[in-house]
């Protein structure tokens, strides 16, 4: 049953997919060469992502068991996502897809122009000694410039969400796949789920065509647990403490005043030895 709240109806899931291997991916001189916007994939690309689509049906039907599924997509502007998304499009029946928007700002992070490969090998090991976070490519983005337009896209998407312009049958459970990058895709987790920077540092990227899948738990709090293992969770990079954020999200009931912004292990992550109370904190109030 999709969750409802006063305003709106949510989707069930939120599909965050890589694209599939890429020339640049198989061949990195491809960069030197072609724009990264314009970079195909290879054969072994489009299989990948014709698997994938077969893999996200049978996620979204619940093995067949649910007849009221259907999908919105949203696709970056590259062409290696584009054909992602083709492929992808080929599982579903055009009765099952509500829609579809290019948005630029689910692109790859921007590496420069024309990418010298020695010079990017060089580059990218001062991005190791700098943090990954917050180094900006020469001519190029940071994470952190990503982002800021992955949230600008988030406030754009809970628009959409708001105002039910993704689909008007409330009777029929949408999800919404977003056929990104790797970086793009994590930033986006983070955004999500509030993850430190450090926090962003911890993960793994996407494999190509590999897509994480954030449901809806019961309490209405949308989290990677739901469908995803411990180990799944744990090979993609999340501490110990990320993983139990998950669960709780995954099992969070809203109508008993819970909340994810309770969460003792965030407020430990800023603060060292918060008193519980006003009168085991420190300091003289007379």
């Amino acid at each position: 049953m999709i969750q409802k709240s006063q305003y709106r109806t949510l989707p069930k899931r939120i599909i965050l997919v890589r694209h599939g291997e890429s020339q640049g991916n198989l061949d990195y001189s491809a960069y030197t060469t072609t724009p990264d916007y314009k970079i195909p994939l290879t054969p072994f690309g489009l299989t990948q992502a014709r698997l994938a689509g077969q893999n996200i049906r049978n996620v979204i039907s619940e093995q067949g068991e649910s007849n009221n599924s259907k999908v919105y997509f949203y696709v970056s502007p590259y062409e290696r996502t584009r054909s992602t998304l083709r492929e992808i499009g080929r599982s579903f029946p055009k009765e099952r897809i509500i829609g579809v928007r290019e948005e630029c700002r689910v692109r790859e992070q921007d590496f420069g122009n024309f990418q010298v490969e020695e010079r990017m090998k060089v580059v990218k090991q001062t991005r190791e000694r700098f943090g990954r976070f917050f180094f900006r490519f020469p001519d190029g983005e940071s994470a952190a410039d990503v982002f800021d337009r992955v949230s600008s896209f988030l406030e754009s998407l809970w628009r959409d969400i708001d105002m039910s312009r993704l689909h008007q049958d409330t009777s029929e459970e949408i999800n919404l796949v977003i056929v990104s990058h790797g970086l793009t895709s994590r930033v986006f987790l983070m955004k999500w789920f509030k993850w430190t920077v450090e926090q962003f540092e911890l993960l793994n990227n996407f494999g190509n065509c590999e897509f994480r899948v954030m449901q809806l738990g019961p309490g209405g709090e949308y989290s990677l647990a739901v469908h995803h293992t411990d180990e799944e969770l744990r090979q993609w990079g999340l501490s110990p403490e990320m993983i139990a954020d998950q669960k709780s999200r995954a099992n969070l009931d809203k109508d008993k005043g819970e909340s994810t912004e309770k969460c003792p292990w965030y407020f430990d992550a800023f603060f060292d030895g918060l008193a519980d109370t006003d009168d085991n904190a420190e300091g003289d109030d007379h």
